[in-house]
């Protein structure tokens, strides 16, 4: 077969090919557009074709801690006049506004935490639509494949609740933030059996998206040890339950799976030297 009769050959069965995976493609569809703004480690449930990222920006922002450094402080109006108030899990307002204000912009929500907004959905996801939540967690839980069961209950709550906002931290931030706790103590968060806590990735989110912070009811990483500290409890809404020090102690020195509460604090710390963050009830010197 001469040279141009072959070339004609393989061209005639190649067009057909091309044409079918042509098709193929545009039956398939384009990938998702993705937003060019935003905070790119926190994404939009539930995922569609477009990919959001959580497009916030304030100049100042209040992040209330759960302590129960909180019960007495007499902060509410003061925090409620900021312009975003971060809180964390399910931490309640009602009944503590005169301590804690009752603002929420954005409230940052563990795993496992979720099943107590769920148990309470028409208070936070109806009640309180304004608010935007971020949430947290493992790839066991959060995988978008239909096997992450803390993100399939979160699909489920954002179709049924369409005004509220609902946003997961990718594992690329959740990789980042492990990075950050590694260059800053020197240790594997992985093997050294820790976990970072909500305050972690909630610190970590107020330094995106705020240009200053002011932080209420967080104690230093040398808080516990002086000798005239006051005992409060772990949170300010349960006030007959464990003692925060005790807490941040059989934490700090778990050897699996613990928090380790007073380590990070003594990195906020380093990072109130970088940012424009100020901590109150209790002041910290810095």
């Amino acid at each position: 077969m001469k040279p141009l009769t072959l070339w004609l050959c393989l061209l005639s069965v190649s067009l057909p090919l091309l044409f079918w995976f042509g098709h193929v493609i545009r039956r398939d569809g384009p990938p998702p557009a993705v937003q060019s703004n935003g905070l790119r480690g926190y994404t939009r449930i539930p995922p569609d074709r477009m990919v959001q990222f959580l497009d916030m920006h304030c100049n100042q922002c209040a992040l209330v801690s759960s302590s129960g450094q909180m019960f007495g402080a007499g902060a509410g109006e003061e925090i409620d006049n900021i312009g975003c108030v971060i809180r964390m899990n399910n931490a309640p307002t009602v009944g503590y506004e005169k301590d804690v204000g009752s603002r929420t912009s954005v409230r940052v929500v563990s795993h496992t935490s979720v099943p107590l907004l769920v148990r309470n959905e028409l208070y936070y996801f109806e009640q309180l639509a304004d608010t935007t939540y971020v949430v947290w967690g493992p790839e066991r839980n959060m995988r978008q494949d239909g096997r992450g069961r803390v993100f399939n209950t979160l699909v489920k709550i954002a179709k049924k609740y369409p005004n509220v906002s609902i946003y997961a931290v990718t594992r690329e931030k959740i990789q980042y933030c492990d990075s950050v706790f590694q260059n800053e103590t020197g240790k594997n968060r992985m093997k050294t059996g820790a976990f970072l806590s909500t305050g972690f990735f909630t610190m970590i989110l107020a330094i995106d998206m705020c240009d200053s912070i002011h932080v209420y009811g967080m104690i230093d990483d040398n808080y516990c040890s002086r000798a005239n500290h006051t005992a409060v409890p772990y949170h300010y809404y349960e006030r007959n339950r464990i003692d925060e020090c005790r807490m941040y102690r059989v934490h700090e020195h778990t050897q699996r799976g613990g928090h380790r509460f007073i380590t990070e604090k003594a990195i906020y710390a380093r990072w109130a030297t970088r940012h424009k963050m100020e901590f109150k009830h209790p002041t910290w010197s810095l």
